[in-house]
């Protein structure tokens, strides 16, 4: 793991500067760049423009590790609300949530409870994701995920290709035909957990990549989303998936919000589902440097803005 990343993954765990870095106007600037606002009116409306573009979009709500219970329960609503909204728009936007921003630090039967709200109250046709965050949660999203699907089809889970054990989880979970987005990751994880070189990540990224696209071809997987900012990879993913015989609109990317805008158009006009992750709200500051730590050369966007003035 480089210098830079290990330090900003430190950064986006230190207190101190979460509770004054969003005083600084240089900081909010470019926050700007990857997130429309703070509020689901904000998100909204960034979804309205996408949709012109013929890109989909995923919101999310930042926070994580609430440890209230009136906290998690207006998350919850939040997120009944957001489904609303987007059927109102006559929007097909999905929701992507954190577990443990639905209380899960405080009891998993509560946010268990949350999540089946949730997904029971969004379209049949419509994915609710379900975020992974750092590795010690791993085994009870999964375990929630199953119990979720179990009687939920349309719910998906996130799976991180920097884990060593990723590979066998996936092998696990494909009996049940689950829907999977795969990232790299963006926590500090030691080495006995994650991969700590690039190429060793990127070179499993692909390989479970393969791994998704062949489940399914054979109807072993309902949904592949790849998200990744990572344009070599998404053009050797595509590749392969041309080969295996899927139609480009089988071909999924997600995205974050202002990062590859031109490459997000692109996948979009050639016929590729192209999805933007939308996240808005006012917790944004560990997101925010996690987001710089999967690629450092965004600081010189940061530094840009601060000469900008």
């Amino acid at each position: 793991m480089s210098l830079m990343r290990s330090f900003l993954l430190a950064a986006s765990q230190n207190r101190w500067l979460r509770d004054h870095a969003s005083h600084y106007k240089f900081v909010r600037k470019s926050v700007a760049r990857f997130m429309p606002g703070e509020t689901l009116d904000d998100a909204l409306i960034a979804a309205q423009t996408l949709r012109g573009k013929k890109i989909g979009t995923v919101f999310t709500r930042l926070g994580e590790n609430i440890g209230d219970r009136a906290e998690a329960q207006e998350v919850a609503d939040h997120y009944l609300e957001v489904l609303e909204r987007v059927r109102q728009k006559g929007l097909q936007t999905e929701i992507s949530v954190k577990l443990t921003q639905l209380g899960l630090d405080l009891s998993s039967e509560l946010c268990f409870a949350h999540l089946q709200a949730i997904i029971a109250r969004a379209p049949e046709q419509s994915i609710v994701w379900i975020d992974m965050e750092a590795s010690n949660y791993v085994d009870v999203t999964i375990d929630l995920y199953r119990r979720a699907l179990r009687e939920f089809p349309n719910v998906g889970v996130c799976l991180q290709a920097y884990l060593h054990r990723t590979k066998e989880d996936l092998r696990k979970l494909l009996p049940l035909r689950p829907s999977i987005r795969l990232v790299k990751g963006a926590y500090m994880e030691p080495p006995e957990i994650a991969f700590p070189r690039k190429s060793d990540v990127d070179g499993n990224y692909f390989a479970l990549g393969k791994e998704l696209l062949k489940a399914k071809k054979e109807k072993a997987c309902l949904r592949v989303a790849f998200a990744t900012h990572d344009v070599r990879m998404i053009r050797r993913l595509s590749e392969q998936a041309m080969q295996e015989g899927f139609s480009k609109a089988d071909f999924e990317v997600q995205m974050l919000y202002g990062i590859q805008r031109g490459e997000q158009e692109r996948l979009a006009a050639e016929g590729c589902t192209s999805i933007v992750l939308v996240a808005y709200g006012t917790f944004w500051y560990p997101w925010f440097v996690r987001r710089l730590a999967e690629r450092p050369a965004n600081l010189w966007f940061i530094a840009r803005n601060v000469f900008a003035g």
